[in-house]
Order: C-alpha cells, then structure tokens, then sequence
C-alpha cells in the first residue's frame, strides 16, 4: 500500500506508548487530521493526499484508494462519495476504538516545536534510529514535539 508520513505525538508515546526503532513491524490506531490542527499548521512537507469514501458510523472512517483505512476527525469534510483530501496521519491512543494500521519502520525523525521566543512555529527534524519514550523541553519555548515515522504499509 506505499509508504506513509504518520506523526506520533509526545504526550502520547510518554503515556502509553510502546518505544520503537527502524526496521520494526508496528500496529498502530491512525487519525487522519487537518494538518492545521496540529502543532499550528505548516506541514506543508509531511502532508499526506487521501483520496476514498468517507463513511459515518460509531468513528468516521476514511478507505483510502490505496487501500489505507483510517479514522477521520471531525474537521476533515466529506461523507458519502469520493472525496480528495489532505492532511496529517497522527496516533491516536485515546480516540476510541480506530482502526489500526499495520506496518514496517522505515525511518524516524524527532520534531521539534518553536513555541515562542524569535521563531514561533518553527519545526526541525533530527532522524534517529528509535523512537525515544520520552521528550526534552517539556513545553518550553523550543520542545521535543513527538516523532515523525515512515511507516510501509
């Protein structure tokens, strides 16, 4: 099914994730958010086209043409028929019950965050081989974010 860009968010690995490295199979529950509602936008290299049927049930559900199934937030448009639709693929632990992706590490970069000071908004990337459990900075100004993972699915 391709390789994909999914964004693992901080809080979420430190709370009940599971440290990871490349190369390992992972199962993860995948959101597929507008990149705006995460970190403040500006994912404009991360950004990841879906391109399938939205549809309604207990969790919206977006099946991708490529065969990709994932929950869809609310800020997402689209149900019924075919939609095109960009965004950014987050896990997501505590969203219910949503589908989980099964797929290989190919590579991991730590994002840090600009929460303030000089840059607000600025986004570095630093690849590393594994995932860490937990993240420096703690909200501070400038903070270890979360990680960014291509995954192959």
């Amino acid at each position: 099914m391709g390789l994909w860009q999914v964004f693992y968010e901080d809080w979420q690995m430190e709370c009940c994730g599971t440290p990871f490295s490349v190369g390992e199979e992972v199962r993860w529950p995948l959101l597929f958010q507008a990149a705006d509602d995460v970190l403040g936008g500006g994912w404009h290299d991360q950004l990841t086209e879906l391109v399938g049927v939205v549809e309604q049930g207990a969790v919206r559900v977006l099946r991708d043409e490529n065969g990709l199934v994932v929950a869809v937030s609310e800020s997402v448009m689209g149900s019924g028929g075919a939609i095109r639709v960009g965004g950014l693929l987050t896990v997501e632990t505590h969203g219910g019950r949503l589908p989980e992706v099964r797929g290989r590490v190919r590579g991991v970069q730590v994002v840090t965050q600009d929460f303030g000071g000089a840059g607000p908004g600025r986004r570095t990337l630093r690849s590393v081989d594994a995932c860490p459990k937990w993240f420096s900075g703690g909200g501070g100004e400038r903070s270890e974010a979360g990680v960014l993972v291509m995954l192959e699915v």
